[in-house]
């Protein structure tokens, strides 16, 4: 399946400014009730609501093995994620990253995408040792 998914580096910063803005919407609220402002203060309740559900789902995304695609254009194998070691398993396995066209095998490398020939061990572009 083709998919372009966002990375975990912009997810994982969306997760934390939206920690910020949560914490932002408290001390609004806590403002806006202070001085007896009850429409602001219901605004930053909202706007605590909106910040806590982004931090879920981009701490989420950022950490989750089955990320949310934004389009479906690109092999997931064209931009491997350095991230994905990290926070879950390589989705690059050996069963993907090889195949046949037109009777002959062929098979890619999981970390830079490169064509590789079927006895290769190393990659001949990142020069990265095959799974």
């Amino acid at each position: 399946m083709k998919s372009i998914k966002p990375g975990r580096g912009p997810s994982m910063m969306g997760g934390v400014m939206s920690v910020a803005v949560a914490i932002f919407g408290i001390i609004w609220t806590g403002l806006a009730a202070s001085m007896g402002a009850g429409p602001f203060a219901l605004f930053g309740i909202v706007f605590i609501a909106i910040a806590v559900f982004n931090a879920v789902y981009n701490f989420k995304n950022a950490t989750g093995e089955n990320r949310y695609s934004i389009y479906d254009i690109t092999d997931h194998g064209e931009e491997p994620d350095p991230l994905n070691q990290r926070f879950g398993t390589d989705s690059h396995t050996e069963n993907e990253t090889r195949g046949q066209r037109n009777g002959k095998e062929y098979r890619f490398c999981p970390y830079c995408g490169t064509e590789l020939k079927p006895d290769f061990v190393y990659c001949n572009s990142c020069g990265k040792k095959l799974p």
